[in-house]
């Protein structure tokens, strides 16, 4: 099996070294060479910079990993060309050329798998399944918290030069840090409004938004809020979901699951795996996708899933703008 990679920043590498972890050697890469990471891990493998000679080279699959606003750049012709896509999040910047991508897997016959690995985290597999058993109740409430600040990311490069802070590269604060507006819908369904507000509030000297505070509202009549940012030490991840009969809560810095019913007193800890490490869902993902490209599983995160984040995304973005409540448009998104 041969797998593309494009884009070969900390999240590239992290797929290649997950595949090979997994088994998977034949593995080319295409790559503009701008990646700021040293080279050594890289020198003993194939690359291209042409990405019509890497196709040209027919890989069953392509891990697109590149920065968000040339996703579709190369996403398109892999998908025309017949591969199976692992596309990181989000999808893309705009909905534009979403119709394009769609087309292109249908001719192609390959399926698309969407890059948001929080959908691999044991805590919140255990939140989904607990909400499907009505283990709270009706969810009500939801508030999920995601701060982490910009400049420890990377810290072999200027924070102020990656794609997370560059308008014309997809960066600002919420599209980076989607997930929650990923997993939110997964756990609690569909979103039909936004509310948003955006600002730049801290001193990091970037272009893009630095911190986001979304209010949604749910079709099954549940509220939810989003907080986001780049400012935050230490890093903060959390969610809590109220439910009419019980609370769950999860921080990701602490791994357990956290569950209060009405007719307890104490919380009870669901722990994760034993020797768990963030990577797991990484590599959770790749298995996953793996089994996707032999045909052996339907993808996790699908095209329309991806699709409806990055909708909820740029509502967002509209709502702050505009500073009003957006519904959510309906999904036309899947045509061209």
């Amino acid at each position: 099996m041969k797998i593309m990679i494009a884009g070969l920043g900390s999240v590239g590498r992290r797929h290649l070294r997950n595949l090979r972890t997994l088994g998977i050697e034949d593995v080319l890469l295409y790559r503009t060479g701008r990646s700021t990471l040293p080279e050594e891990e890289l020198s003993h493998l194939p690359v291209e910079t042409n990405l019509e000679a890497a196709l040209a080279q027919r890989p069953e699959a392509v891990v697109v990993a590149n920065p968000t606003s040339l996703h579709l750049d190369v996403a398109i012709p892999a998908a025309d060309a017949g591969c199976h896509l692992l596309i990181e999040k989000p999808l893309s910047d705009t909905l534009e050329r979403i119709g394009e991508l769609s087309s292109a897997l249908r001719r192609g016959g390959g399926r698309a798998l969407v890059g948001f690995q929080y959908r691999f985290h044991p805590s919140l597999e255990k939140a989904r399944r607990l909400l499907e058993d009505g283990a709270i109740g009706r969810p009500a409430y939801a508030r999920a918290h995601y701060g982490d600040f910009l400049p420890a990311w990377h810290p072999w490069e200027d924070y102020r030069q990656a794609y997370s802070a560059r308008a014309g590269l997809g960066g600002g604060v919420i599209l980076t840090l989607c997930h929650p507006l990923d997993y939110l819908r997964w756990l609690l369904g569909e979103v039909e409004g936004v509310s948003a507000w955006e600002g730049t509030l801290g001193d990091l000297g970037i272009e893009v938004k630095d911190t986001a505070e979304i209010g949604l509202r749910f079709a099954s009549g549940a509220l939810g809020s989003v907080h986001l940012n780049y400012l935050q030490r230490p890093a903060k991840h959390s969610l809590e979901i109220v439910g009419t009969l019980g609370t769950l809560r999860w921080d990701q810095a602490q791994g357990a699951l956290l569950m209060h019913e009405a007719q307890g007193k104490d919380w009870q800890s669901l722990p994760l795996p034993a020797g768990f490490d963030r990577n797991d869902m990484f590599l959770a993902e790749m298995r996953h996708f793996l089994r996707v490209i032999e045909g052996q599983a339907e993808p996790a995160c699908t095209l329309e899933d991806g699709v409806a984040a990055l909708r909820l995304c740029l509502t967002a973005r509209q709502s702050a703008a505009q500073r009003a409540f957006v519904a959510v448009p309906p999904d036309e998104l899947t045509r061209g």
